[in-house]
């Protein structure tokens, strides 16, 4: 834990939060965000180079999942601007 973590855990031990429930108008609002988030209703066919999959399954295999979420996971990222490009190829190339 980092420090702030470990102030809120000693706070919570011994007595010093409190917790509430969220509203309901909260709680609707966070479930239709998460519905939009990760609701996946069209389909795409790609076509990736042998070592490219190959490169993807293994990333995706380290974070325990399939290769397929990790992939609309980067894409999301990307679309939400998480994922930027960066300015410059690493050949020198814009």
């Amino acid at each position: 834990m980092d420090k702030e973590e470990k102030k809120l855990a000693d706070a919570y031990d011994h007595g010093l939060l409190k917790t509430e429930n969220p509203p309901d108008d909260l709680l609707d609002m966070l479930k239709q965000a998460g519905e939009k988030t990760f609701k996946k209703d069209k389909r795409i066919n790609i076509r990736l180079s042998s070592h490219d999959l190959i490169g993807i399954q293994r990333k995706a295999a380290q974070k325990g999942i399939p290769y397929q979420a990790f992939i609309s996971g980067l894409i999301h990222q990307y679309v939400e601007g998480d994922l930027v490009e960066e300015s410059q190829s690493k050949y020198g190339k814009k």
